[in-house]
């Protein structure tokens, strides 16, 4: 028996701080969360209640607000044009992330079977990662030229027609498409490279043992060992590629008729472009934006994220 249950005495209660530790130590954490606040509110919360704002009101001819609409730039998306937009915008969406996602994980796997210069190929395929948008949309400029377009120049040597990359409607978006996986394709290849370095070689010498070789170990084996890198792959394609605006804005400046004038480029157009200044619409356009960035990421990770192991 303990001297504690002899005297019928417990250990003795923890002491309260006093107030005044109790006033340091909230003011040390506040001390602390400052600058977190401050960026925040800087940076998120002002701008968001400030499109907010912009998107209930009309301005004047320099962009300042002087009416309140309510909803009415809201309900005007209802129109033709904007639905076009959203189509495009998803079309566009589509045409990068599923060949940028997918054809990084097709390098990386063809990679893997190179013996010699595994580095070398790798850092070429990442090559692309480091050109800046401008950089590679001017060089884009050049393969698409209607007058002295390269990759024209090639399909004439090869006997076979000529293609209105730039100047179609049913081909500019296609064209911005590749462009856009060229840019983007590197950053894949780095991301699933780090993910097949991580995965232990036990597992892949225990699937040969098993007689596992070929697609049908990359199928079985690796591809589902690189579901995080996957999944991550998938949701930053997304996002990137909805607000993608350079490579638009350089080669096609949202043409012809419309054709590759995305949910951004349209933002850009009410907002700046033809000196329209037309602050309300572009911030309605902009929490549009939002609301689908929110809804594509909640669904990712409601459907695909189950599906991913983690090790």
């Amino acid at each position: 028996m303990t001297t504690e249950s002899v005297t019928g005495t417990g250990p003795a209660p923890p002491k309260r701080p006093r107030r005044g530790e109790r006033r340091r130590e909230a003011t040390l954490a506040w001390a602390f969360l400052a600058p977190s606040v401050l960026v925040f509110t800087l940076f998120l919360a002002y701008p968001l209640g400030r499109t907010v704002y912009l998107s209930m009101h009309g301005n004047d001819i320099v962009g300042r607000p002087n009416r309140f609409v309510g909803f009415s730039h809201f309900t005007e998306m209802a129109s033709p044009d904007f639905l076009q937009v959203l189509g495009t915008t998803l079309l566009f969406t589509i045409g990068v992330v599923v060949p940028g996602v997918v054809g990084a994980l097709a390098v990386v796997l063809l990679l893997e079977g190179v013996v010699r210069g595994q580095r070398f190929f790798r850092g070429a395929f990442a090559l692309p990662f480091a050109f800046s948008v401008a950089s590679a949309s001017v060089i884009f400029t050049v393969f698409y030229s209607p007058g002295n377009s390269v990759l024209n120049g090639i399909l004439h040597q090869l006997g076979l027609s000529q293609v209105p990359w730039l100047t179609s409607q049913e081909m500019a978006l296609w064209s911005i498409c590749i462009t856009t996986v060229w840019m983007n394709l590197g950053y894949g290849v780095l991301v699933l490279a780090a993910g097949i370095g991580a995965i232990p070689r036990e597992i892949n010498e225990a699937a040969r043992i098993d007689g596992a070789t070929g697609l049908r170990s990359a199928w079985e084996v690796t591809i589902p060992l690189l579901g995080p890198q996957l999944f991550f792959l998938v949701v930053i394609s997304t996002i990137n590629a909805l607000q993608s605006f350079g490579q638009i804005h350089i080669l096609t400046q949202g043409g012809p008729v419309g054709s590759t004038t995305t949910l951004v480029y349209s933002i850009y157009q009410e907002a700046f472009a033809y000196g329209t200044s037309d602050f309300g619409r572009a911030s309605a356009q902009a929490l549009v934006l939002l609301l689908v960035v929110l809804v594509c990421t909640v669904i990712q990770f409601g459907v695909i994220e189950r599906k991913v192991h983690y090790s």
